[in-house]
């Protein structure tokens, strides 16, 4: 019953948080904390049971999942590989996959060679391992319902994220993206509003125009007036995007709100970013293929936290410390 009233809540913090501002991380967190403790707290008959269960669910189901989530990215990372080609990006969910399963390994070397220290130093990493896997869930569980929220109407601009082109062309990624702003420009007009359309991009080395300026024919080409679309043809990043269109639209007097356009699995990194740049903008998201997802999302994860490094770099210090600190306490109390 403790655990149901903890787990209740924690989602009632959820709820008042994402009523205050939707483009926190941290409400992922209390998200994930509120069901799993509503979980245990239905699951189990008394609080002795419940402990028991929460204890397993942290001991035994946690490891666990890390390990079926390192076979998922193992497998993704190879479709992904056959399908895109064995570039550094592509990579990723398989390198992952692979590095969560080292620690168990050297876990299984430190059990056989009966070294103590060591067996406790590869625990030290499962558990900063386990941290951060923690964080991975809330982050795709948070992006799914950030995703499903509906933003608010009646933006001064809408703005689309350039992801790179095919010489002059906009591929399909990024067409996906300009397809989204279309429905969202013309739902603003048709409520007899009259948004600017924000194409944001630079040009690559490889390509032939600005991402901004292929993006604006794109968006002609299917009936949007030249005076309803503003360029923004000089940033390279996620930041750059927000920072030079911030300032561009500033220069026309307008501050927001604004909605951002992008892939649905960048949306929630995008308006964590916007939230710590202080623009009045909420973010949507267009549809991406299946395959391509976890890789993406990965990417994303690794810059929230790239991001707020000093935060989760104590907090792994944190963990890596943590058994250590166990093994001595234990080893300085009197028999």
């Amino acid at each position: 019953m403790i655990l149901l009233l903890i787990g209740v809540l924690l989602l009632g913090v959820f709820a008042l948080r994402f009523r205050g501002d939707r483009r926190r991380l941290g409400n992922g967190v209390f998200l994930l904390l509120g069901l799993v403790f509503v979980w245990v707290g239905l699951a189990a008959d008394d609080s002795e049971t419940a402990l028991g269960l929460l204890a397993g669910v942290l001991i035994v189901l946690s490891p666990l999942l890390v390990l079926v989530l390192a076979g998922l990215l193992i497998v993704n990372g190879v479709q992904v590989v056959r399908r895109e080609g064995p570039r550094v990006a592509n990579l990723l969910s398989f390198g992952l996959g692979v590095a969560l399963l080292l620690p168990y390994a050297l876990l299984i070397v430190a059990v056989a060679t009966g070294s103590e220290w060591f067996a406790f130093a590869v625990i030290s990493v499962l558990v900063a391992v386990s941290y951060l896997s923690f964080l991975l869930v809330a982050f795709l569980l948070y992006s799914f319902v950030y995703g499903r929220a509906a933003y608010h109407p009646g933006m001064s601009a809408i703005v689309v994220h350039g992801s790179g082109l095919a010489g002059d062309r906009v591929p399909p990624l990024l067409a996906g993206r300009l397809d989204k702003a279309l429905d969202v420009y013309r739902a603003e007009v048709a409520a007899g509003r009259h948004p600017l359309l924000v194409t944001s991009g630079g040009k690559g080395s490889d390509e032939a125009v600005s991402e901004a300026a292929a993006m604006a024919r794109y968006l002609t080409e299917r009936g949007v007036p030249a005076d309803a679309l503003l360029l923004e043809d000089r940033s390279t990043t996620t930041r750059e995007n927000l920072e030079y269109t911030r300032d561009l639209l500033a220069a026309r007097g307008l501050a927001g709100p604004m909605v951002l356009v992008t892939s649905n699995f960048h949306i929630l990194r995008t308006a964590i970013l916007a939230r710590r740049l202080g623009l009045d903008a909420e973010a949507v998201g267009s549809r991406t293929a299946f395959y391509y997802l976890p890789s993406a999302a990965l990417r994303e994860f690794v810059g929230v936290l790239v991001e707020h490094r000093w935060t989760h770099g104590l907090a792994c210090l944190a963990c890596l410390a943590l058994p250590a600190v166990v093994l001595l306490l234990v080893r300085l109390m009197p028999a």
